[in-house]
């Protein structure tokens, strides 16, 4: 068959060298019409491509991908409509119609022997039926605040994520945790210890050379403390991008554990008793290419400026809380015993604190929120937490910083702090927030109200991440 076939493949290096133009476009906001104008020309140049990939987010942070034949999306890119009331959180049956615009800046050429030959992707922004933004497409709020953001105040607004997960035997480990009650790991080794050509290794390798393809920028990659588990990380980029590649970075290591005959997963806490995964979110903002959180002489080289960011993410840390923790399972994770980081506090050594301030230089001090899940919306999370840093009220409490209180650590408790706070009425406006608010307890009726110590089959099946309508059928 591949005879009678001439579909885009191209090799790791070319893929790199593309995706790296497309994300210095992005970088230096080279006009969106001119770029538009660009990739319009390469699909109508590139014989070889059949189809493009379209990839948007619900409320809950779902990636979802449907594929339009090229030659139909030369001719209609601008008309792209779909059923929106089957997205969870999305519009109601009788106001369904919802289109698809092509942000042409977020374009990716993607390895054929994961993603298939002959084929690009792009994310899409969501579309009322009024033609402005969906209000329920996160994404599209967090790229509006962002622009609104440098047209204001010339702020750019920079984020990288750690984000950390676990590799387990078999395919699509987490639905058919009911039947087995348990997850198996592929290594039992420990922080940095894995020996070249065993499967977590293996993983680490062809999740990490995709990246790199992708333009990703890698880092550091290794196995991190629990057994089975992982962390690739990659550079800074402007929060769109970032928020982005969360999204790519969890489905590409969901493809390349798939061809593995494994599962990669991405729940906080899915193995009691050993650490869980976070996704460590490290932010900061810059002017005019200066980096407004540095200070060499402020306290731990942070300035006044990045101090004031984090007195605002503690004055909010319980109202946001639900945002960056999303799920039942999530609670599990916000345990001391596992440096967990459930403390509001601001710390520069203590990896219990919600805040960490790292050591860093002019180039690199910034803020981490360590509180965050890995399975989270990650529109979500990076508007939530740029937004209260830089906008969100600041609390009386007195000193602040290292005040003994701590986060939820059920969802239950979560979502009355996210249901009662004004500020997440103003972040998210009372429509979407409802619709979040209900999303999130209907899954946690679902589940066992105490956590205990055994994770339970309907906070895995149930989960949004696993969700889908024959599992929610079964309850």
């Amino acid at each position: 068959m591949s005879n009678l076939t001439d579909f885009l493949s191209l090799n790791y290096g070319e893929l790199e060298d593309l995706n790296l133009k497309a994300k210095e476009q992005r970088t230096k906001r080279v006009p969106l019409e001119k770029v538009q104008e660009e990739r319009l020309k390469y699909l109508t140049d590139e014989k070889r491509i059949k189809a493009v990939t379209l990839m948007f987010s619900d409320l809950e942070g779902r990636l979802h991908m449907l594929d339009y034949d090229k030659k139909f999306l030369l001719g209609s890119h601008d008309n792209l409509t779909f059923d929106g009331s089957s997205i969870r959180g999305f519009t109601a049956q009788k106001e369904s119609d919802l289109r698809l615009h092509l942000d042409w800046h977020a374009f990716y050429w993607t390895p054929a022997d994961y993603f298939g030959e002959g084929k690009v992707m792009v994310f899409g922004e969501v579309i009322d039926k009024q033609g402005g933004p969906y209000i329920g497409d996160i994404r599209g709020v967090l790229k509006k605040f962002a622009q609104e953001q440098h047209a204001k105040n010339d702020y750019t607004l920079n984020a990288a994520n750690e984000i950390e997960g676990f590799l387990f035997k078999g395919m699509e480990a987490e639905r058919y945790y009911h039947e087995n009650r348990q997850f198996e790991y592929v290594n039992t080794g420990g922080y940095y210890h894995s020996l070249p050509g065993d499967p977590l290794r293996v993983f680490i390798d062809r999740a990490a050379e995709v990246q790199r393809a992708m333009g990703f920028q890698n880092e550091k990659d290794h196995p991190e403390v629990a057994p089975s588990q992982f962390e690739i990380n990659y550079s800074y980029s402007d929060v769109v991008t970032a928020a982005d590649q969360i999204q790519l970075y969890k489905f590409l290591c969901r493809q390349v554990a798939r061809n593995m005959g494994l599962t990669a997963s991405f729940l906080p806490k899915p193995v009691v008793g050993v650490n869980g995964s976070g996704m460590h979110t490290n932010v900061s903002v810059s002017k005019g290419g200066k980096n407004q959180m540095w200070d060499a002489n402020g306290e731990e080289k942070l300035s006044a400026f990045g101090w004031n960011f984090i007195d605002r993410i503690l004055s909010s840390g319980n109202d946001i809380c639900l945002a960056l923790n999303a799920s039942v399972n999530a609670y599990r994770r916000l345990d001391p015993h596992f440096e967990a980081p459930n403390q509001i506090i601001a710390s520069a050594v203590d990896r219990g604190s919600m805040v960490r301030v790292p050591i860093g230089n002019e180039k690199s001090a910034r803020v981490e929120v360590r509180s965050v899940g890995p399975d989270a919306n990650p529109y979500m999370v990076l508007y939530s937490v740029f937004k209260t840093g830089l906008d969100g009220p600041l609390s009386e409490i007195k000193n602040l910083r290292s005040a003994k209180r701590y986060l939820p650590d059920n969802i239950y408790d979560a979502m009355t702090n996210f249901r009662k706070s004004a500020w997440t009425t103003e972040l998210f406006g009372e429509d979407v927030k409802g619709r979040y608010l209900d999303l999130k307890q209907a899954s946690a009726d679902r589940c066992a109200r105490l956590l205990g110590t055994v994770v339970k089959v309907p906070e895995i099946q149930y989960h949004h991440e696993v969700y889908n309508q024959f599992l929610w059928n079964q309850f």
